[in-house]
């Protein structure tokens, strides 16, 4: 199947009141296990592949070529994304190499050079079709920068959504990057506050995090596009664990890693239905939601 436009996945997932689930390559074998989820379940899925992804394999190439041509040789509604990226160079590189999206990561700037780096980015990106998410300040966690008690503020994330042109937004809502329990509760009312006040979708960053119906609620008062790393990669690495302590005598890389892949597929697939089942708007923050749909 062609790939799928990340703008198509996010505006279908916001009119049908879902999240848009955005899951993190690491290496070939999460790729294949993410793509093995998004067909078995029917659902869609964007592909993300980070900046440090992209460091640890070297070059942006290698990665994203072989993400490209599973998306592309998928059965699936597949699109693929670059996340977090801070270099323009890769930016540049990434959009020519075939990602139809990518978050241009300026939130450690002040202010002022945010909002200059993240236009003059966004204006090339589109130029060329592609779409742009960023990020107003640090989320939680990410670097040690911030503490997860951040919030974005609506009426400066909707200063910055006007002045850099973003088709969608990354919020602090009470996620953190890189946590390894799922404990994590947002605020759903500043949720609500900023679907209401923003013309973009809004992205949940650190959502690894948070617990299943926590995020169904989010995404009820108007979160719209997913992202999921180290939850996954927890997986991953448990797998792997649990067979070499099985199985000492191992050295055959692809009977440890195998399983491995399964288990990812199996997890991100839960997490596809998690996603896809729509939620009920509590009271308290239902009225601040506007019309969808």
């Amino acid at each position: 199947m062609p790939l799928a436009p990340t703008s198509f996945l996010i505006d279908a997932a916001r009119e049908a009141h879902v999240g848009a689930a955005a899951f993190n390559v690491i290496h070939l074998e999460t790729a294949e296990a993410l793509v093995t989820a998004a067909e078995r379940t029917g659902i869609p899925l964007i592909l993300q592949i980070s900046e440090n992804c992209i460091r640890y394999h070297g070059s942006l190439l290698p990665i994203t070529r072989a993400t490209l041509a599973l998306a592309e040789g998928s059965s699936a509604r597949i699109a693929v994304h670059l996340d977090h990226i801070t270099d323009a160079e890769l930016v540049r590189e990434g959009i020519t190499a075939g990602v139809g999206s990518i978050m241009v990561d300026a939130s450690a700037l002040p202010y002022e050079e945010n909002v200059a780096t993240t236009a003059e980015l966004t204006s090339w990106c589109h130029d060329r079709g592609a779409y742009v998410e960023a990020e107003l300040g640090e989320v939680g966690g990410k670097d040690g920068v911030h503490a997860p008690g951040v919030r974005t503020d609506p009426d400066e994330a909707l200063a910055f959504v006007s002045a850099t042109g973003v088709d969608a937004l990354a919020v602090a809502v009470g996620s953190s990057h890189a946590m390894h329990e799922r404990t994590a509760v947002l605020d759903k009312e500043l949720i609500a506050a900023l679907r209401a006040a923003l013309p973009v979708p809004l992205v949940l960053h650190g959502s690894s995090g948070v617990p299943d119906d926590e995020l169904r609620r989010a995404v009820a008062a108007g979160m719209t596009k997913i992202n999921i790393s180290t939850h996954l990669v927890s997986v991953f690495t448990q797998s792997i664990r649990g067979t070499l302590d099985a199985n000492p005598s191992l050295v055959d890389s692809r009977k440890y890693v195998k399983p491995a892949r399964e288990a990812v597929a199996e997890e991100a697939a839960r997490l596809l239905g998690v996603l896809a089942t729509p939620a009920t708007v509590p009271e308290q923050y239902a009225a601040q939601a506007p019309a969808r749909g």
